[in-house]
């Protein structure tokens, strides 16, 4: 029996999740700034244990860990699923708009892995799995803060990783593409109010493609709970994992234009090492 640990538990992903392993005989610590909100979405179960969590509070993240192990003994899986979107061109995006998708999405996974670590590296063992974005791996007009979020998931990701393999723990980045929950609600969206009339073209179109989409996306939330069970079952995990036939496109053809764009600007690139009339100079 695995012992999960799911932030934003409640709804969207995370109750799908928590709700699939649970479904395959696991414990789930399902955290929700209101516990009952848990209880409501997947009812009583006794391998089910809800916990006050508010991602962006440093001292309720202990507080659930050492709850989690007190109740099952351990934790093997914690997935850094809480978080909520911003679109809006960067100018258009205000400080405070900023700085809160910031607090959730980067310092509120940062918190919580903090929080965990110390039980997983007590155990020697243990799996995160930190939920970015296609645009974590590719930016998109309109979604700049939003992605630089996801940006950031990756970067602390892979160097994660690096840090902790030595001691049995691992790694995943789950790179989601479009899939079919209320992200683009206004329960998951924010949407900067403020709008520049230049910007029509770019992040107008981008606002309009949103709504239009929403509840229409390609993505089958289910199979992404299911193809979670088949990553952590896994003794070698991969580093990142797209998933969506929309996000390995993308996935495809950024790393073609870097490709390309490397190949075209080679000569200048390293041009700016040392040369041996550098030295002598």
């Amino acid at each position: 029996m695995r012992v999960w640990f799911i932030t934003g538990a409640s709804r969207g992903f995370g109750a799908l999740i928590a709700r699939e392993a649970l479904a395959q005989g696991d414990a789930v610590v399902a955290a929700a700034r209101n516990p009952k909100t848990v209880t409501e979405r997947l009812g009583e179960h006794a391998n089910l244990l809800p916990v006050r969590l508010d991602v962006t509070n440093e001292e309720e993240a202990h507080a659930a860990a050492k709850a989690a192990v007190e109740r099952f003994g351990r934790i093997d899986v914690l997935v850094n699923n809480a978080g909520f979107g911003l679109l809006g061109a960067v100018e258009e995006s205000t400080t405070a708009e900023v700085e809160a998708v910031y607090r959730t999405n980067v310092f509120g996974l940062v918190g919580v892995t903090r929080a965990v670590l110390p039980h997983l590296r007590r155990q020697r063992s243990g799996h995160i799995l930190n939920i970015s974005s296609v645009g974590g791996y590719r930016a998109y007009m309109g979604w700049g803060i939003y992605g630089s979020t996801k940006f950031a998931v990756e970067g602390i990701s892979e160097a994660l990783a690096m840090e902790v393999k030595h001691l049995g723990i691992k790694v995943t980045v789950v790179e989601p593409g479009f899939f079919r929950t209320d992200f683009l609600d206004e329960s998951s969206l924010s949407v900067s109010p403020r709008i520049i009339a230049d910007y029509a073209e770019s992040t107008g179109a981008m606002r309009e493609f949103a709504a239009s989409h929403n509840h229409a996306q390609p993505g089958n939330p289910a199979k992404l709970a299911s193809a979670l069970m088949v990553l952590v079952a896994n003794d070698n995990p991969p580093l990142r994992l797209p998933l969506g036939s929309d996000t390995v496109a993308a996935i495809e053809a950024k790393n073609a234009y870097v490709a390309d764009e490397l190949a075209t600007w080679r000569d200048l690139a390293v041009s700016t090492d040392f040369a041996a009339e550098d030295a002598a100079a």
